[in-house]
């Protein structure tokens, strides 16, 4: 599971071929969500709180998810990505 982000207590990662629509895991004190990039929650949940930290880190790094998106289909090694300050 390739960490890409950290911050708050949340852990965010992205797994290699995973299924479609494009997401990251947000693991929060024994919560897990899946995220898909435009900040709806698809499977899982999070404490109020640390949803709305992911959702504004989202909007920060959009496009940076995005490109790890490919990079992971790919098969590249992905980027990390600046946590919410």
């Amino acid at each position: 599971m390739p960490v890409i982000s950290r911050f708050y207590g949340i852990l965010i990662a992205m797994y290699f071929n995973d299924h479609n629509p494009p997401h990251f895991h947000a693991k929060y004190s024994g919560y897990e969500a899946l995220f898909a990039f435009d900040g709806t929650i698809l499977e899982g949940e999070l404490p109020k709180r640390a949803a709305s930290f992911v959702k504004e880190w989202i909007g920060i790094h959009k496009s940076e998810l995005e490109e790890n998106w490919l990079r992971a289909r790919a098969g590249e090694p992905l980027n990390y990505i600046a946590p919410l300050e």
